[in-house]
């Protein structure tokens, strides 16, 4: 596979391609070599333009390259266009993470959430996938032809796919909404871990609730939300804490709304432990995505608490001196804390952070005051 970055002038733009081709591993892939421009703007038929996508039809014939992948999204005119000049499949970032999230998807809520996702794709795709369906005339004053008669059959069948995915997945959404209710019936805290992806969440969560949730060095090794119960002590008792999907770069918009139902996890929760894998030089530039995310779900005002975590990894002039302090997080102070999830190292200082927060909370409603309120006592 050759990997293939365009420099548009993005703020994040990575010269490297180093997050695409850990992608492409994740899904299996191997990357042969990778090709990166710069243009003021994208070629409106071939994305590069001709002159460099010369150049890469050239370094794929020379790897017996079978596929090429843009780290940009791309039309389906511009898709169509690359693969005739290349004479090679061509996708793109979005595909390529559609495609890892099938291949993880374990839950029926999650293929619902993926099968979505992909129809969504498909359906702007049309143009490309039925090319040898051209339309035809029989006549003077004629048009259409059984082609375009093709095409409109598929996007109707996409469109009623689509609307009875959707009705499965609101069944879903209103079970889990069943099994909220029922948890704030019981007055439990619910705490959720987001995160970029492979920052450690699966990790943390294994520790802190001693589960078995899938947990591996790669990108979206965890897409199902994982819910366990986590004991806090005698004058705390027990908190919800859930697992939830890695967040990315780019989130392609179909998988925002098509995973609502599991980002419900951290639209509702109480508070959210932001995972941050602090011995990543570009972790600063994560946690940015990963608040963007937030406020795009309509989860950017829960309080949170940065874990920082493989400190394990850090070399020992990064280490940090304690294990507990504050940071400035979206314009507002939270608590940081430093861990090892592999290692255990820091999860006791965690725990009683939690109980801290959790106390606060139970102070506050048994003072009569609202929930708004309380959330202003968290840190």
């Amino acid at each position: 596979m050759i990997l293939v970055g365009v420099d548009l002038g993005q703020p994040h733009f990575d010269p490297t391609l180093a997050e695409l081709a850990e992608l492409a591993r994740s899904a299996g892939f191997e990357v042969l070599d990778r090709v990166v421009c710069r243009r003021r703007a994208p070629d409106a038929a071939l994305f590069v333009g001709k002159g460099k996508a010369d150049e890469i039809q050239a370094l794929a014939a020379a790897h017996a390259a079978a596929e090429v992948l843009f780290d940009q999204a791309l039309s389906p005119a511009q898709q169509r266009n690359l693969e005739r000049h290349l004479k090679l499949p061509v996708n793109d970032r979005v595909l390529l993470i559609l495609n890892i999230f099938a291949q993880r998807a374990r839950s029926h809520e999650g293929k619902l959430q993926v099968e979505l996702a992909r129809l969504q794709y498909l359906q702007t795709r049309l143009v490309r996938r039925w090319t040898h369906l051209e339309r035809q005339s029989g006549g003077i004053g004629l048009r259409g032809g059984p082609g375009e008669t093709q095409i409109e059959l598929d996007r109707r069948m996409i469109a009623e796919a689509i609307q009875r995915t959707r009705q499965r997945l609101d069944l879903v959404k209103r079970q889990r909404n069943t099994q909220r209710r029922q948890r704030q019936r019981r007055g439990t805290f619910d705490i959720s871990l987001v995160g970029y992806t492979n920052a450690g969440k699966s990790t943390l969560f294994n520790a802190l609730v001693k589960a078995r949730a899938y947990a591996a060095d790669q990108l979206f090794a965890t897409l199902d939300t994982t819910t366990r119960q986590l004991y806090l002590g005698p004058e705390v008792g027990q908190v919800s804490l859930s697992d939830t999907v890695g967040f990315i770069r780019d989130l392609p918009h179909t998988l925002v709304e098509a995973f609502a139902a599991t980002l419900q996890e951290a639209r509702e929760a109480d508070l959210l432990l932001h995972v941050v894998d602090l011995a990543d030089p570009q972790h600063p530039d994560k946690i940015d995505d990963v608040l963007r995310v937030l406020r795009d779900i309509g989860a950017g005002d829960i309080p949170q608490v940065l874990v920082a975590n493989k400190i394990d990894a850090l070399p020992p002039a990064l280490q940090p001196r304690g294990r507990r302090d504050e940071v400035e997080l979206d314009g507002r102070r939270v608590p940081r804390v430093f861990v090892s999830a592999a290692q255990g190292t820091g999860l006791d200082e965690l725990r009683a952070l939690l109980a801290e927060i959790v106390r606060a909370r139970h102070a506050v409603a048994d003072a009569g005051l609202s929930a708004d309120a309380a959330q202003l006592t968290y840190p």
